[in-house]
């Protein structure tokens, strides 16, 4: 049984790091680069919401929602090799989420320039003959509303509920500063409330397409699964359809969340438990984190050197 569970776990963290043990050198960064806290406090609204699997449904939702900008689109069908290797996109997503969450302000910085360099080389025509680039400050502000949306949703529908240690506040809280995120990577006028980021949403509807079958396909059941994996996936990609913001969702060709209140989901919740207790009560980007505030013991890759 263990070693059913020991192949689970590095199946699982080889495809959001890339690395079976989940600890490629990006995580081992946030071990070895800086000294101090970065830009979140450890254990404060973001570090929480990162470090839960409903980041998971989050990520699914999110690009649901961020493929119905038309220009966003284009970029990701021109520039990325998702359709090859979906489960590399994803764990250079997972990098710049978690380097930027755990890791120190010196190593957040460089992970921010990194990215933008990438974005110098995005840039292109959209199939209706207007001009997109990575590095516009809108597009990005786009990314960014899609993302923060979509992760607040999954954190109440499937992740710990926050209120007790935060306050009923907690996601306005979480708004506010996940902002700094994308303002690094050059987006502006970012959203500083749960209120506001529902208003920005809004404001984007004139610019939405719906999004291709063939992307909302390729979303629900991505190559490469098979067996319990395929059926767990398929688990969190029918909650994230369930969690795209309702401005959004008509566009994204998903049901979408309902009404203003907080969508639960207990069957899912259930299935992020059972995978919580597979691979233990942190990630290793978090273990990492702590280690190099002194806070936590040293992961077991550092243990093993």
């Amino acid at each position: 049984m263990t070693g059913v569970v020991e192949g689970a776990r590095a199946r699982f963290r080889a495809r959001v790091s890339g690395d079976p043990t989940g600890a490629p050198a990006w995580v081992r960064d946030i071990a070895r680069v800086g000294s101090g806290p970065g830009w979140f406090a450890p254990d404060g609204v973001v570090w929480r919401v990162h470090g839960d699997l409903a980041t998971l449904v989050g990520g699914v939702a999110a690009l649901l929602g961020q493929a119905a900008h038309p220009l966003a689109l284009a970029g990701v069908e021109r520039h990325s090799a998702y359709r090859d290797d979906p489960w590399k996109r994803l764990a250079g997503t997972a990098r710049w989420l978690v380097v930027s969450t755990f890791g120190s302000a010196e190593l957040a910085e460089r992970e921010a320039a990194r990215v933008r360099r990438m974005h110098t080389t995005v840039r292109g025509t959209a199939p209706g003959g207007r001009p997109y680039s990575a590095q516009d400050p809108a597009l990005l502000r786009w990314v960014h509303l899609a993302f923060t949306d979509a992760f607040l949703a999954a954190q109440r529908a499937v992740g710990t509920d926050l209120t007790r240690r935060f306050g009923r506040r907690w996601p306005d809280a979480y708004v506010a500063e996940w902002a700094r995120s994308a303002a690094a990577l050059g987006a502006t006028d970012l959203p500083a409330s749960e209120a506001e980021l529902a208003a920005a949403l809004a404001a984007c509807v004139p610019d939405l397409e719906p999004v291709p079958e063939h992307l909302r396909t390729f979303l629900a059941a991505p190559p490469g699964l098979a067996g319990v994996e395929e059926v767990f996936y398929r688990g969190l990609a029918g909650a994230a359809a369930l969690l795209v913001s309702p401005s959004v969702a008509p566009f994204a060709g998903v049901p979408g969340r309902r009404g203003p209140g907080a969508v639960r989901l207990p069957a899912t919740t259930l299935q992020l438990r059972a995978l919580r207790a597979a691979l233990g009560p942190r990630s290793p980007s978090e273990e990492a984190a702590r280690w190099r505030l002194g806070t936590g013991p040293a992961p077991g890759w550092a243990r093993a050197q």
